[in-house]
């Protein structure tokens, strides 16, 4: 009898799992608040050169504001003024006509710039003027925070898989405490809570770049260890549920944000509120169970037994009560593999985990490069940022029911490839939209996004499926580590517009068809139990190349007779 055959007698979704996903939520939901908080902190309003300085003898300060700016700062080809430029001295011969022959001689901006505080009272660019030749530092604010997530996913990938003595901790854990998926969830919730803080107060861009950095480090336990220990308590047939579920938490915390930064327009207080969930998720963590199944790979039978013990009570599955022993988990796993160690190189050492390896990494870098490619560029779709994001949110809802039934119908390859593909081809046929063209463009660029949440919902699920127990954390440690590296460089992306306006959409649609190719390569995981060992990922290429042995030398009995 293996793990999922107990996990079933016991119920292997009931009460037990409910309340471990409704903790869960709490931590959860502050994800996309801090994933997707560059939408709003990060903005840059509309704004032109301070053209306050300009004298000129006492007539330039009788014209109305319209007419300062008019004389005083140069105009885009599309007629709007200009964000980065002014005259030295008033031009008046615009009052008169936009054709004048006169030659002008605009200059970068001498005195700052004046922000249009409709929308957003401040924000970073508007607190260090990050805009015009500084742009690029604005941008990068997320890509910093993109490479703190990517650092952090392998070290908390790595933390949580491994078995450690740990005497410091011992008198606020257990009497026995190793890492495992809760201890080092509560240290994720600390030091994001803390860092947030920290970024929420800087006195500098170089301060509040450190910050979002660790903040992005610390928030990637949360990222990959939910989800971990989430489906490992769902037996077989739950796990799509449960999956789809999980995924909800990311809609809720979308609409969180909205609703957020709507009443709130100044980035400081915005980061806070926008952590407050981490404390909530703090006081809730002492009911959070560890992970049996990581409790019985690592050969603490008594305390999986424990938490075993627990469920099936919470369940009311009294049937199951007499297999749940120390020697019965014990014997869900074999006794030479207890006490070896595992990290992320053994993803790499043995052929069928180097294909899965090498392929969702690559899957996942498509996926997630793709996804935050669409949702940090909310301006570019000519609606108000707030309803755009409201609008964003609102689509996954709709779509992610429709993926449960997908999975359960056509499996999570197909799923996932048909989302890849479905997402580049919206996305190509976007290019050729005009701005001019706000409604079509944007009813297309919302399809495009709900089809790139399709293909990140299923790929959270699908990998904890396709990777063994015993390395399932590193597993997600690595892919969380090339899917926030996607992150990182998908907002950068963004401008190589300079070079060509369409060069950014051409590379986001190129990147989805890729990476949606790569993923038909990946096993499919519909209905199969969960992978315990590398063995059990190995053993199936063995298996194969058996059956295929064995079926050769049956043609080759056979054709003699067939022959006659």
């Amino acid at each position: 009898m293996n793990f999922d055959d107990i996990l079933s007698e016991i119920s292997g979704f009931g009460k037990f799992q409910i309340v471990l996903f409704l903790i869960q939520v709490l931590s959860r939901i502050s994800l996309p608040c801090h994933f997707l908080l560059s939408n709003f902190i990060a903005a840059i309003p509309p704004h032109h050169c301070d053209i306050r300085g300009i004298e000129d003898g006492g007539l330039f300060g009788n014209l109305t504001f319209n007419q300062k700016v008019i004389v005083g700062i140069p105009t885009e080809r599309d007629g709007a003024p200009s964000s980065c430029l002014m005259f030295t001295n008033p031009q008046y011969q615009y009052l008169f006509s936009s054709n004048t022959s006169e030659e002008t001689y605009p200059v970068k901006c001498q005195n700052g710039w004046v922000y249009d505080k409709s929308i957003f009272r401040s924000t970073l660019a508007t607190e260090w003027d990050l805009v015009c030749n500084k742009k690029w530092m604005n941008k990068a604010t997320a890509t910093v925070f993109f490479i703190g997530v990517m650092t952090g996913a392998p070290v908390f990938g790595y933390l949580s898989d491994r078995e450690k003595s740990c005497a410091v901790l011992s008198n606020v854990f257990d009497k026995t405490v190793r890492f495992g998926r809760r201890p080092l969830l509560l240290v994720s919730y600390l030091s994001s809570l803390t860092f947030a803080i920290l970024s929420a107060v800087s006195t500098s861009f170089v301060m509040f770049a450190i910050m979002r950095f660790l903040t992005g480090m610390s928030l990637a336990g949360i990222s990959i260890i939910f989800i971990a220990l989430n489906i490992e308590w769902c037996s077989t047939k739950h796990r799509t549920f449960s999956g789809i579920i999980i995924s909800l938490d990311w809609t809720l915390g979308n609409w969180l944000l909205v609703g957020i930064a709507y009443g709130i327009n100044e980035w400081r207080t915005l980061i806070l509120a926008a952590t407050s969930p981490l404390i909530l998720a703090v006081m809730v963590w002492r009911w959070l169970p560890e992970s049996a199944r990581w409790l019985i790979a690592n050969g603490k039978a008594e305390a999986a037994q424990y938490y075993m013990m627990k469920c099936a009570k919470m369940n009311k599955g009294s049937k199951g009560l007499t297999t749940i022993t120390p020697e019965a988990l014990l014997e869900t796993v074999e006794s030479e593999r207890e006490g070896k160690k595992f990290t992320v190189v053994d993803l790499f050492k043995t052929p069928n985990m180097r294909k899965l390896a090498i392929c969702s990494g690559i899957v996942w870098f498509g996926v997630a490069f793709t996804y935050y490619g669409i949702t940090l560029n909310i301006s570019g779709f000519g609606l108000n940022p707030h309803l755009t994001q409201f609008i964003f949110a609102s689509i996954e809802m709709p779509m992610k029911i429709a993926i449960y039934f997908s999975l359960e119908k056509l499996g999570r390859r197909r799923c996932e490839v048909t989302a890849l593909l479905a997402t580049s081809l919206l996305l190509f046929i976007n290019i050729f939209v005009s701005k001019e063209k706000w409604l079509i463009r944007t009813i297309v660029g919302v399809l495009g996004k709900s089809t790139s949440e399709a293909s990140f919902t299923i790929m959270y699920l699908y990998t904890t499926e396709l990777y063994p127990t015993v390395v399932r954390q590193n597993g997600l440690g690595y892919t969380a580590f090339l899917a926030r590296l996607g992150v990182s460089v998908s907002p950068l992306v963004v401008l190589s517009e300079e070079a060509w306006h369409l060069l950014p959409a051409c590379i986001y649609c190129a990147v989805a068809l890729g990476s949606g190719v790569i993923a038909s390569l990946l096993p499919e995981t519909l209905n199969a139990q969960l992978p315990e060992f590398i063995e059990d990922i190995e053993k199936t290429r063995k298996q194969s190349a058996r059956r295929e042995e064995i079926q050769s030398k049956m043609h080759d009995d056979l054709l003699p007779t067939l022959s006659a």
